[in-house]
């Protein structure tokens, strides 16, 4: 007859007493001997319905007293051999989930010891003999015959988080093995043995669940550490299901079984990993259309909520969603969602650049994958979509979101037009001049009808000449050369010139020789200095010239240092009947002639401004923060002493700074009046790009306002300007107005900074640091953090200082 269950119980117990309290090799090998038979593969071993009491009921508990009875004076009487075979087998040999869990526990709970290395041994080989593989393996078959959830759920937490447990138990002893860089890779390699056995399982028509598998990767990425299994295990599986129809259905379902809480990181991971769209549709299925919440991360999130994913990530996911029938339903909505965003007037204006690119490209790779029934369904959705988003870009004060404008409504025009005009822009360029865009219509080449993202021609390319050009050219050969125009030699007869004559090669020769005959005869220019300042400030371009805005921008500039007619350019810039190119032409010319007068001159003429000196970007293409950055770091090393060996450095030339007597002449005509709204003009409304040039100008004023005696002043009403425009909506009057944080303290002496502003210099800081924070967008975080800098550098010199 089979023994009654107590008479197992009785056994176990018994072996228990031995262990704690006989020193008898003999006795103690022979107790553990009879445990052995309950574990089954000896000759003598129990019947099965002991060895399965034995295991369910009893297991865990002998192995909780074998760890606790652990002790040298007792293991030391058993050979090498009979540790082996009596000791470490049952951690070996056993259930794998109950072995793991009291390993874990007994690490956790003990201190210092011998037995505490023993148990760490032990759990050492654990890993090695695949006990991971063979843990997840008995709890999927506990799941098929629904075992205990929360013994399921305890197993689910010890495993993924054994690194953790070790290194906080361990410190600085801790083995390789537990450490993560390893045992997540150890970890997946075990993942792939389980699933080898379940398909071995299904081919033999066996039923398996593979939930286990699944918490257990979905519970590993979202505690960070998804590279390290994925790197194994995607790779795996890729060559696992290139031709195995059950393996790609054993890949299916262990996306599928992930816990929604954890989808997003399993999902990421994989659309990461995968090194193509066919690979990523092997490896998911049509997980997106079966799970919602993977649906809301594919549709969603990696594509509108964050943007930091490479292009190439983003061609694998939309690859995906057109890759089958079934998800091409989900490529049209996230085209329509990304369009909607695209267009959104909010968004352009408060989003960083960086995410409207990212949305940009996504865009981009849409149209690619749309097929020709898809766009004849969809092609006025998508004309209304990119009409509106197109104004919103246009209407920007960054260069690259228009330049994104363009791009993106080139690609959907030539995408849903099959006949007809497509839009195209036309980009003229000039050095010192901000980039004019107009949408034009032009005839939609038929040789490339699916274009993926059409890239801005470059300058002098084919592309970007029109039908004209199939035309024969004229025979010129025999054509012989016109006489050189004679230039003006005086600036009365300039005058003349650009207000009234009609013959253009005149008009040209005269705006390329104006600015160097303003600086020959400064006298002369003295006398009609007015005049030529509103002569050039009203001028237009009758015909083509090649740098035409900077040449009458030199020109301008040319007039004010030489009789200051400062005065007339800052009441002009808040007067009537004014164009808003007009007024930014006049910050511009304020800040360049700024620069050249703080300059000292070698001689007692005026010269052009040295090229080695910072050079001011006038131009709303140009990115500000780096310039301004530039312009601060000549400032810094300026300031730098540095030893150096062998040929002296040359002197650099000395003189008065001119703008010194003239720096408040045009700073404070130009700050006062901005908040004061004109019937054609409104800088605190929407003419903004004009506040942003002003808030730069102002910068720029105050930075070469160093050393002067209005320098304290202008920083005062400088702080106070941005002080009430900190809050401002666009990203370009923000860079602005943190340059113009630079310039105070680069060029406001610091005592008076501390002890006249001091309440302004504490709240700016604090300003600052939620800038450098939160800001939506880079450059301005860049310059705040510059900011804060500054002034940390300002208040350890002060306390330098011996009082």
């Amino acid at each position: 007859m089979d023994p009654e269950p107590f008479e197992v119980g009785h056994v176990v117990r018994e072996a228990i007493n031995i262990l704690s309290s006989s020193r008898n090799g003999v006795q103690i090998s022979e107790a553990l001997g009879t445990i052995k038979c309950y574990l089954g593969g000896t000759e003598n071993q129990a019947p099965l319905k002991e060895r399965e009491e034995f295991t369910r009921v009893h297991f865990s508990a002998f192995l909780r007293g074998l760890v606790s009875n652990l002790s040298p004076d007792w293991i030391e009487l058993l050979t090498s051999d009979q540790q082996k075979e009596l000791w470490d087998s049952f951690f070996l040999e056993g259930p794998a989930d109950q072995v793991f869990l009291v390993l874990l526990d007994s690490i956790i709970s003990m201190g210092p010891s011998f037995c505490l290395m023993k148990v760490i041994s032990i759990l050492e080989q654990f890993l090695q003999t695949g006990g991971m593989s063979a843990l997840m393996w008995e709890v999927c078959h506990q799941q098929a015959q629904a075992g205990l959830p929360t013994f399921q759920e305890t197993l689910l937490n010890k495993v993924v988080c054994l690194p953790d447990h070790l290194c906080n138990k361990l410190q600085g002893n801790n083995l390789p093995i537990f450490f993560p860089q390893n045992y997540f890779p150890l970890l997946a390699t075990e993942i792939i043995q389980v699933l080898q056995r379940i398909s071995d399982s299904l081919r033999d028509g066996l039923d398996c669940s593979i939930s286990f598998v699944s918490q257990v990767l979905g519970k590993v990425c979202m505690h960070g550490r998804r590279e390290e299994i994925l790197k194994v295990l995607v790779p795996r599986l890729m060559d696992l299901t290139k031709v195995d129809c059950i393996w790609q259905r054993i890949c299916w379902r262990l996306v599928e079984c992930v816990p929604d809480r954890w989808i997003e990181a399993v999902v990421c991971g994989f659309v990461q990993k995968a090194p193509g769209a066919d690979v990523l549709s092997r490896l998911l299925g049509n997980l997106v259309v079966k799970n919602k919440k993977a649906q809301f991360v594919v549709t969603q999130k990696l594509l509108l909520q964050q943007y930091s994913y490479a292009t190439a990530v983003l061609q694998n996911l939309l690859g995906y969603l057109a890759l089958d029938s079934l998800r091409r339903y989900l490529l049209i909505k996230v085209l329509k969602e990304l369009l909607e965003t695209w267009g959104s007037s909010s968004a352009v204006k408060h989003s960083p650049v960086e995410q409207q690119l990212y949305v940009s490209k996504a865009i981009l790779i849409c149209l690619s994958h749309l097929k020709e029934p898809e766009i004849e369904s969809n092609g006025q959705e998508l004309l209304t979509s990119m009409m509106g988003g197109m104004k919103c870009h246009l209407d920007s004060n960054l260069p690259r979101v228009r330049r994104l404008g363009m791009i993106v409504a080139e690609s959907i025009s030539s995408r849903i037009t099959t006949d007809g005009p497509c839009l195209k822009f036309q980009v003229r360029l000039h050095r010192n001049d901000s980039p004019s865009a107009t949408p034009t219509a032009v005839s939609k080449p038929s040789g490339n009808p699916h274009p993926a993202a059409p890239a801005v021609p470059e300058e002098g390319s084919d592309l970007e000449l029109d039908s004209d050009d199939d035309l024969i050219p004229y025979d010129m050969s025999e054509d012989k050369e016109l006489k050189k125009m004679k230039v003006p030699v005086y600036i009365r007869d300039c005058i003349e010139v650009l207000t009234g004559s009609e013959d253009m090669d005149k008009w040209e020769a005269t705006m390329k020789v104006l600015e160097s005959l303003i600086r020959r005869n400064s006298a002369t220019t003295r006398e009609v200095s007015m005049e030529l300042a509103k002569v050039l400030l009203h001028l237009e371009e009758k015909t083509y010239i090649e740098g035409f805005v900077e040449l009458r921008k030199r020109a301008l500039v040319a007039v004010t240092i030489t009789d200051a007619v400062v005065q007339y350019l800052t009441s002009q810039f808040y007067s009537l009947n004014y164009s808003l190119c007009q007024r930014m032409d006049i910050l511009d010319v304020l800040a360049l002639a700024a620069q050249e007068l703080s300059q000292p001159q070698a001689s007692g003429k005026n010269k052009p401004r040295s090229t080695q000196s910072p050079c001011i970007q006038t131009v709303p293409g140009s990115d500000s923060s780096q310039n301004w950055r530039r312009i601060v770091d000549e400032r810094i090393k300026s300031k730098t002493r540095r030893l150096a060996k062998g040929q002296s450095l040359v002197e650099p030339a000395c003189g008065p700074n001119k703008f010194s007597s003239l720096a408040g002449h045009f700073f404070f005509p130009l700050i006062q009046n901005f908040d004061r709204p004109l019937v054609t003009f409104d800088l605190l409304g929407d003419d903004h790009l004009v506040l942003g040039r002003l808030a730069h100008t102002l910068a720029i004023l105050m930075y070469f306002a160093i050393h002067t005696v209005a320098a304290a002043a202008m920083g005062k009403s400088l702080l106070e300007f941005v002080w009430a425009l900190r809050f401002h909506t666009d990203s370009y009057v923000r860079q602005g107005l943190l340059s113009a944080v630079s310039s105070i303290l680069l060029s406001v002496p610091s005592e008076r900074l501390l002890e006249d502003m001091t309440d302004e210099f504490l709240e700016t800081q604090s300003w600052l640091a939620d800038v450098a924070e939160k800001d939506p967008d880079g450059d301005c975080r860049r310059l705040a953090w510059q900011n804060l800098l500054l002034m940390e550098n300002l208040l350890k010199k002060l306390r330098s200082v011996p009082s």
